[in-house]
């Protein structure tokens, strides 16, 4: 796949007025198979379904899509994390640590636990697993230590990081974003003014 990123409002402001590409006139926006998808959502459902990563049937695809919006609800918190003002920093790295040991990574856990099996649902890798090992990767960037008491989430990351895209991925050079530093942040909240 081939990213490109808006390095200026100007570029935002082309997509969304002379262009027509962004049909809410937000991005993400992604160009595949002859259409152009919005919502962040829309994008990763059709990928997964494409590469069959959603389920092999409703009632699979109703438990990705439960596990992926509580993935999401925690990720929100930890991609918002840095955008923060300073001010705030201490108080919401305090909620992102108790829910991620107290709520969402123990559910995830238990879930693992219950059926005893290598992935999340249908003892398949779905679109769910490398979300919540993607999850997994931002809060150690955030704090390592959260991870340690879960021993089947510490397995499901070594398990997906090892698949050899996945791997390809996560080397050096590759197309993985770093962490979120200062810099990144202030140029964000100028592109999207926020």
């Amino acid at each position: 796949f081939e990213e490109q990123f808006l390095k200026s409002p100007e570029d935002l402001e082309k997509l969304r007025n002379e262009d027509g590409s962004l049909m809410f006139q937000q991005v993400p926006m992604v160009e595949i198979d002859g259409m152009k998808l919005a919502q962040t959502r829309a994008i990763l459902n059709y990928i997964a379904a494409k590469y069959n990563l959603y389920g092999t049937d409703i009632k699979e695809r109703a438990l990705i899509d439960m596990y992926s919006e509580g993935i999401a609800d925690l990720n929100e918190m930890t991609m918002r994390f840095p955008l923060c003002p300073p001010d705030e920093q201490d108080t919401k790295m305090t909620q992102i640590r108790e829910r991620t040991t107290n709520r969402y990574f123990p559910a995830f856990e238990k879930v693992l636990k219950s059926h005893g099996q290598h992935y999340l649902v249908g003892n398949r890798l779905s679109k769910a697993d490398i979300h919540l090992v993607e999850l997994i990767y931002y809060v150690e960037e955030i704090d390592p230590s959260l991870l340690a008491n879960f021993p089947l989430l510490k397995a499901l990351k070594t398990r997906i990081s090892n698949l050899p895209p996945v791997k390809k991925f996560l080397q050096p050079g590759s197309q993985r974003k770093p962490p979120a530093d200062p810099k990144a942040s202030k140029a964000a909240r100028e592109l999207f003014k926020i």
